[in-house]
């Protein structure tokens, strides 16, 4: 039952809302700023919580779906992993090139070695496959790409490899390769479980897998060699797919009521805040007058992470947790009512305030803060799963030893 993964998700958890929080009180100037906070705080999210989730439940789930054994912790994994996320967030505040290289390094091997693993991880049964395991393989090859540009950032790579924009491309190999795809891997392999039922189209699954992988390229390439040429359909075969496998998990569920649980409209909603930038961005590519295309190229990554990104893991993190420590309870994804209300209201308020430049930092406290108090209920329920998993573990080794006493 023990997946030391696990137990650092709750804490990147812990420090991303305290990264909320943070982040709340600078804007209204209850703290003072530091240069790198805000980069920080996006990869408690992204590289912390969301990474180390995915790393530790992958293998789990591949195994599962293909009818192996339920593999052993790879500690070098781990280790390389938890090492290089230590390093690279030492180096992020003060901008330490050497330690966000060699952060960024250690990620690069030990994301290398998951992908060995999983491609290893084959049926044995002609029947059992996993649909999901090419969206994680692919994912993961972004993550490397998106690895290798942002260190590239501080070594002169990006000139090197001719990089028009490289922290887009960076931003773009995350959020639409690796984020995307993982995602959308797990939607594929573990709606029947939490749903009840199938997808409504299975025969889509490859499709949408292919438009998602060549729509994430072109929206990489389009910043590389700053073109619209690539960025745009791209745009186009990303945002299609993902509506595509959005509608095959709404359409099973249209009249019945576990569509209107908060646990699913947390998975389902938060796809509105990749729609937020998208319905923006031809305002930004033709540069309107007046129209604050800097301000949403530097606010619009953070409403992308805590709507869309964290707001995925309110309801698929608690799930996954819940299989690993308490295997007997039904299946049940994440999140209630006020986590959903607070996060959105937390999205609103900052797009609210990168148009309102004049009340901007208040807007922008507030949306932080509604952040802030909507991981909280997270939070505990994480804590909760793993200290009732924990406490059935120790119940069950407590009866053998009665038991032998007893004799």
């Amino acid at each position: 039952m023990f997946n030391p993964y696990f137990l650092v998700v709750f804490l990147y958890i812990a420090l991303a809302v305290l990264g909320a929080l943070d982040a709340s009180l600078i804007n209204f100037e209850l703290l003072p700023g530091f240069v790198g906070l805000r980069w920080m705080r996006v990869h408690f999210i992204t590289l912390g919580a969301l990474t180390e989730f995915a790393f530790g439940i992958l293998p789990v789930l591949v195994a599962a779906r293909v009818g192996v054994p339920r593999p052993k912790i790879r500690w070098d994994i781990w280790l390389t992993l938890n090492l290089g996320l230590l390093i690279l967030l030492m180096g992020i505040p003060p901008i330490n090139a050497a330690l966000i290289t060699t952060g960024g390094t250690l990620i690069f091997i030990a994301a290398t070695l998951l992908m060995i693993q999983l491609g290893k991880m084959r049926a044995t049964d002609t029947a059992q496959k996993s649909e999901g395991r090419k969206f994680y393989l692919v994912g993961l090859a972004y993550l490397l790409l998106g690895i290798l540009v942002g260190t590239g950032l501080w070594q002169g790579w990006s000139t090197w490899l001719q990089i028009k924009v490289p922290i887009e491309v960076h931003i773009h190999a995350n959020n639409w390769g690796f984020m995307s795809l993982v995602f959308a891997g797990l939607l594929v392999d573990l709606y029947p479980s939490f749903a009840g039922r199938s997808l409504a189209w299975p025969r889509s699954i490859t499709p949408i897998f292919w438009m998602m992988t060549i729509g994430a390229l072109g929206l990489v390439l389009g910043p590389w060699f700053q073109s619209n040429l690539f960025s745009v359909p791209g745009l186009i075969l990303h945002l299609s797919a993902t509506i595509w496998l959005l509608l095959n998990v709404i359409k099973p569920l249209v009249g019945d009521r576990q569509l209107r649980t908060p646990g699913m409209l947390h998975l389902i909603t938060a796809y509105a805040w990749i729609l937020a930038p998208v319905l923006v961005a031809p305002l930004i590519i033709l540069q309107v007058s007046g129209f604050p295309g800097a301000g949403i190229e530097q606010n619009a990554p953070q409403a992308l992470i805590y709507g869309w990104v964290l707001q995925f893991g309110y309801a698929m993190i608690p799930l996954l947790f819940r299989r690993i420590f308490l295997p007997d309870t039904p299946s049940k994804l994440g999140g209630n009512w006020f986590s959903l209300i607070a996060v959105h209201l937390g999205g609103i308020f900052l797009w609210v305030g990168i148009f309102l430049h004049e009340q901007q930092a208040t807007l922008h406290g507030v949306a932080y803060g509604l952040w802030f108090v909507s991981m909280l209920p997270i939070a505990y329920e994480l804590w909760q799963i793993v200290h009732n998993g924990i406490n059935n573990l120790q119940d069950k080794n407590v009866v053998p030893i009665a038991a032998e006493s007893g004799d």
